[in-house]
C-alpha cells in the first residue's frame, strides 16, 4: 500500500490534511482491499508490515484483532487460506461476489452455474451483478480485479478506490465533485452485501480468523466511509470526530451502517 504521509494523517481525522488528502487516503484502502480480497499477498504482506491493518483497526469503530493476520505471513500460508475461503468450493467456501449472497432471483441474468437451482436467488451474475456494471458503465471502468466477476468484492473496492482517486483529483484541480461522491454513494449501496459476506466469513475462518478480521475491517470501512466522509457536504476528515472515526460504535451498530448506507441523503 502507497504510504502518503498528509494521506495518513487525513485518515487519522487530522482535519488540517484537507479534503484532497482524506480523498487518496480513503482510494488506498479501497486499493489495499481489492487486492487483499483478490489474493494479492505482496499487498497484504506490506500493509501487514508497515502496520496498516493495526492502524485501521485502531482507528475504525469496533474492536478488531489484527494478531490473527501474523498467521498468513507466508506465501503458501496466505494462498491456502485464501483459497480455502473464496477460491475452492467446499465446506469453508464463501462466495467472494454479490449475487451469491442476494435475497432474490435475478430477472436480468441467467446463472450459468450447474449447482444453483433456476428461480432461486444467489445464482452467479445475478442482480447485483448487472447493477455494478451499469455503475461502471458510467464511467468506461473495467476491473483488472476479481476475475473477471463485475460483483466480485475485489472488483468493487477498486471501482470505489478509482472514484475516490478522481475525486482527489478534481478537487485538486478546483472542479466540482458532486456527481463523483453521488456515485460513490451508489457503490456503497452496492455493498451492502458485506454484512452478509462478513457473517459468513467469520463462521468459517473460526478457526484461523485472519481473514475473519480482514472481512470485518472492510465491512466497518465501507460503513465508516458511508456515515462520515460521503454523508458531509465537504468530504473532508473534519467529518470524523476527535482523533479518527468515533470509537464508541459498538459491533452490532458497525453492521447495520453497512445497510443503512443506501438511506443516505445524496443532496450535496
Amino acid at each position: 500500500m502507497r504510504r502518503d504521509p498528509a494521506a495518513d494523517a487525513a485518515l487519522d481525522g487530522d482535519a488540517a490534511a484537507g479534503p484532497v488528502a482524506f480523498a487518496r487516503a480513503r482510494a488506498d484502502v479501497y486499493d489495499l482491499f481489492a487486492a487483499v480480497f483478490d489474493g494479492d499477498v505482496d499487498a497484504f504482506r506490506e500493509a501487514h508490515a508497515d502496520g496498516v491493518f493495526a492502524r485501521l483497526a485502531a482507528t475504525l469503530p469496533g474492536q478488531v484483532d489484527c494478531d490473527p493476520l501474523d498467521s498468513l505471513e507466508g506465501d503458501e500460508a496466505f494462498a491456502f487460506a485464501y483459497d480455502n475461503l473464496f477460491v475452492v468450493p467446499g465446506e469453508r467456501y464463501v462466495p467472494p461476489f454479490a449475487s451469491a449472497h442476494a435475497t432474490e432471483p435475478a430477472e436480468v441474468f441467467d446463472s450459468p452455474s450447474a449447482y444453483h437451482d433456476a428461480g432461486t436467488a444467489g445464482e452467479f451474475l445475478g442482480r447485483p451483478a448487472a447493477t455494478v456494471s451499469a455503475l461502471y458503465d458510467r464511467t468506461g471502468f473495467e476491473p483488472t480485479r476479481g476475475d473477471g466477476i463485475p460483483d466480485h468484492v475485489a472488483a468493487v473496492f477498486e471501482f470505489q478506490a478509482v472514484l475516490c482517486r478522481h475525486e482527489a483529483e478534481r478537487r485538486d484541480d478546483g472542479t466540482d465533485v458532486a456527481a463523483g461522491r453521488d456515485l460513490q454513494r451508489s457503490v456503497v449501496e452496492a455493498l451492502s452485501w458485506l454484512d452478509a459476506f462478513d457473517e459468513a466469513v467469520c463462521e468459517r475462518d473460526a478457526a484461523v480468523g485472519a481473514f475473519a478480521a480482514l472481512s470485518s475491517l472492510a465491512r466497518t470501512f465501507v460503513a465508516w466511509d458511508a456515515r462520515h466522509a460521503l454523508a458531509d457536504t465537504d468530504g473532508g476528515p473534519e467529518a470524523t470526530t476527535g482523533n479518527g472515526p468515533e470509537a464508541t460504535t459498538d459491533d452490532e451498530t458497525n453492521r447495520a451502517e453497512t445497510t443503512a448506507a443506501t438511506d443516505l441523503d445524496t443532496d450535496q
